[in-house]
């Protein structure tokens, strides 16, 4: 079982560069296969999600070439298969896509209910509301969701909730529907722009991604295209609360700085400098950080994936911070692992009160999901002593080169999978 073993203490000091985005690449990867010209796709992560997506792609028919680590190029001409089915798939949240992807292209799917990390409940009612709304026929069967269609017709929907997922999905379909098809109260993410972006690139012609309304005139069919990935905005937030919690100096490359808004305005209430460049940002950490409130909510708002990493961040600031998360209600099973390095975080129903200490101690924790685990590790930079967090697949499933990245940065941080492993490392750094 792989770990991470760290030694904290040393603050994070030199320049990281960002992949590309793990959600916009799960959602671009499934529309990729709704043409049956080639698609060449760049700054795509090299993370276990994208991985096993890729593998259901061919399992399904299409081609699929690594052309370097960051670069694939896929055929979807070749499919012969509506029928998603294995196991990898059922692990990840963003199988749903190809249910889009494919009702659109070929008005039938069978794909299994998703899976993902366990941060509460996620129905997709949105996603088969707007299906049907297209003149599909949905049903649930068996643990997979099977849609059909004989032709699909535009419509105008409105999303009950905003749901990123949803708004990908229906607006995939929606590209080769007749007519215009209007979706309103949508999700305005720069992933959901970005996929939008790569369907226009396709010869889509898609109006108003990142606004409250999105407009979809359909097309006949797609094109082949050649597209480069936004970068990941919660890759570099994790990277920028690292930089606050082991209150170092980090410049954070290949980002939008719009993107990070909401981040960079939690950190300055806490005290820290932060300068924004055109593709860059540097967080400086300060050492008396100051308390501050966040609620999580749709972007622009405070977003959910960054609670964790900002919350640990608060419970080594002065004075007493309130986390309320308006998301998901499972996003606080981290807090028990925290408070084993001494935090003082008090949870009640989706609020978190935290107290800053003044400092963290090392110990055994387990990352109970991606962004959990990501927090957790870089508590243990900030921590006086060792930590080991274990469970760091779900880590792994978000973050490329995770370990090295932050080596590079000058952190005491290895994978191990072995308790030899572990004293090699302590005997290493001393």
């Amino acid at each position: 079982m792989e770990q991470y073993i760290m030694k904290g203490g040393n603050p994070l000091v030199g320049e990281v560069t960002i992949g590309g985005a793990k959600n916009a690449a799960l959602g671009i990867l499934a529309a990729a296969i709704m043409t049956d010209d080639d698609v060449l796709i760049d700054n795509l992560p090299d993370v276990r999600d994208i991985n096993v997506l890729l593998e259901a792609i061919e399992e399904i028919g299409a081609k699929v070439e690594r052309i370097d680590r960051h670069t694939v190029r896929i055929n979807g001409g070749t499919i012969r298969e509506v029928s998603v089915d294995d196991e990898y798939i059922r692990k990840i949240r963003a199988s749903y896509y190809f249910i889009g992807a494919m009702l659109g292209k070929y008005k039938s799917a069978q794909v299994p209910l998703p899976g993902g990390c366990n941060i509460g409940s996620r129905p997709i009612d949105q996603h088969l509301k707007g299906f049907r709304a297209l003149g599909a026929e949905v049903k649930i069967e068996r643990g997979a969701v099977i849609a059909h269609a004989i032709d699909l017709v535009a419509s105008h929907i409105y999303l009950d909730v905003v749901s990123v997922g949803a708004t990908i999905n229906v607006m995939m379909a929606a590209t080769l529907a007749e007519g215009q098809t209007i979706l309103e109260n949508v999700a305005k993410e720069p992933h959901v722009v970005d996929v939008a972006n790569f369907l226009n690139s396709m010869g889509a012609s898609i109006k108003g991604a990142g606004t409250d309304t999105i407009r979809i005139r359909g097309v006949d069919k797609l094109h082949g295209t050649e597209y480069s990935i936004i970068p990941d905005q919660i890759e570099a937030g994790t990277f920028m609360c690292g930089a606050a919690i082991t209150r170092g100096d980090v410049m954070v490359k290949n980002v939008i700085p719009k993107h990070l808004e909401a981040i960079t305005a939690k950190l300055l209430e806490m005290g820290c400098e932060v300068v924004e460049f055109d593709d860059a940002v540097r967080v400086v950490g300060k050492t008396n950080q100051k308390h501050t409130d966040i609620k999580t909510l749709p972007y622009p708002g405070f977003p959910t994936d960054m609670q964790p990493q900002m919350a640990v961040t608060l419970a080594l600031a002065n004075g007493t911070s309130v986390v309320t998360e308006s998301i998901f209600e499972n996003r606080f099973r981290y807090v028990d692992e925290l408070s084993r390095m001494g935090a003082s975080v008090k949870v009640e129903g989706n609020v978190a009160v935290i107290d800053g200490v003044g400092g963290f101690s090392g110990a055994f924790v387990n990352a109970p999901d991606l962004r959990a685990g990501a927090a957790l590790v870089i508590a243990g930079l900030a921590a006086d002593g060792y930590t080991i967090v274990d469970e760091i697949g779900y880590i792994q499933r978000g973050y490329e080169c995770f370990e090295e990245k932050l080596q590079g940065l000058g952190a005491m941080i290895e994978k191990i999978d072995s308790e030899k492993e572990a004293k090699k490392f302590k005997l290493k750094v001393g």
